[in-house]
């Protein structure tokens, strides 16, 4: 198993700065490297606390790139919707420059009506632009004079400049938060997956991914694909604290969440089946039955070590979990003693690459 850091910010201006939130985060992330952690990695939302604090994952993680020199940098995710292809792969090959060939791109469809709305862009047209844009994303990477003729997108012929660091193209991944379907079409088009276990069940999060496995080997791509699972991670020495963190933390989310899926209970899309339901879902949210279904990690190294182990059984032992020590509100010495601590005394159990760079 592999270890990353993750960043998504569920956190005001009433609560943190936004300058206090970055500056810690760029700190937390130098310190991923120092430990050898695989990747760090961060989100894009816009216009609430829901994600906002990360309205371009492309600037803060070039802001990481300068202060590291071998961490992976993962966009977790772009959103298709909202830009022109064009603008997204420019921009994410300059990064990929800009680091030496250390992108990972992920790309996302975005779920928030809110966020459509803002944008002006049909929540209807959703799957289309984001089938086009990682499509084009990958020809103006990997061709020239590139012609692209979509429901949405035209353009050409024209030559992407800067060309990736990475040849053909930077790896590129898919977020999924719901659906079978979409992680069996990343398996068969060679890309890798992002997934949330937050918004899913044990059950569909299982057939989601053997859904991607069986699609990737059927379609003869090389290796198994890299599976990157998204947790909130409060780890501490002492349990009640770290579970005290862990419930703030969340109902924090959740709160928060609920603001941003507030829209949802009056929108409908064929795109988005059933996500009507995200508002009875936070609704219903309980932090106990979240913890013991390992939605989120929290308590010691040992009993999240032991967490960690019961996930390794349920999705795989190729996994790469990409963690999130601190959402936004706790205190920064906590957070930085948490992603010590798991270095040191969690991922030595699943993998020696941490522990090596540790020690």
């Amino acid at each position: 198993m592999e270890f990353g850091v993750n960043f998504f910010p569920v956190v005001d201006p009433e609560r943190k700065s936004a300058s206090t939130y970055y500056d810690e985060s760029l700190r937390l992330a130098a310190l991923a490297e120092a430990l050898g952690f695989e990747h760090v990695q961060t989100v894009e939302h816009y216009g609430s606390p829901y994600g906002g604090y990360s309205p371009d994952p492309v600037v803060f993680l070039t802001a990481v790139a300068a202060r590291t020199s071998r961490i992976r940098l993962v966009t977790g995710a772009v959103i298709a919707a909202f830009a022109h292809p064009v603008q997204i792969a420019a921009r994410l090959a300059q990064l990929d420059n800009l680091s030496h060939g250390r992108l990972d791109a992920g790309f996302g469809r975005g779920f928030l009506p809110d966020e459509f709305e803002l944008f002006g862009v049909d929540m209807g047209e959703s799957r289309t632009r984001f089938d086009e844009v990682v499509d084009a994303c990958v020809a103006l990477w990997s061709g020239r004079e590139v012609r692209f003729e979509g429901e949405v997108h035209r353009f050409g012929p024209v030559t992407g400049f800067p060309r990736p660091y990475q040849r053909p193209h930077p790896p590129v991944f898919v977020a999924s938060a719901t659906s079978a379907a979409s992680c069996a079409l990343a398996g068969e088009r060679g890309h890798h997956l992002q997934v949330v276990p937050s918004v899913t069940s044990r059950e569909q999060l299982t057939a989601m991914t053997a859904a991607y496995r069986g699609a990737r080997a059927a379609a003869g791509h090389e290796g198994p694909g890299r599976i990157q699972i998204k947790y909130t991670c409060y780890l501490g020495e002492d349990r009640a604290t770290a579970l005290a963190d862990a419930r703030a933390g969340e109902e924090n989310y959740v709160r928060t969440m609920a603001g941003a899926v507030a829209s949802w209970a009056g929108a409908r899309s064929e795109q988005y089946p059933g996500y009507e339901a995200f508002v009875e879902k936070v609704r219903a949210y309980d932090f106990d039955r979240s913890l013991a279904d390992h939605k989120v990690l929290a308590g010691t190294p040992d009993e999240v070590a032991a967490q960690i182990e019961t996930i390794r059984g349920w999705y795989g032992d190729d996994l790469c979990l990409s963690l999130q020590f601190n959402p936004g509100h706790l205190p920064f010495d906590r957070a930085e003693r948490a992603v010590e601590l798991f270095a040191r005394e969690v991922a030595p159990a699943f993998t020696g690459g941490l522990a090596a760079a540790a020690a």
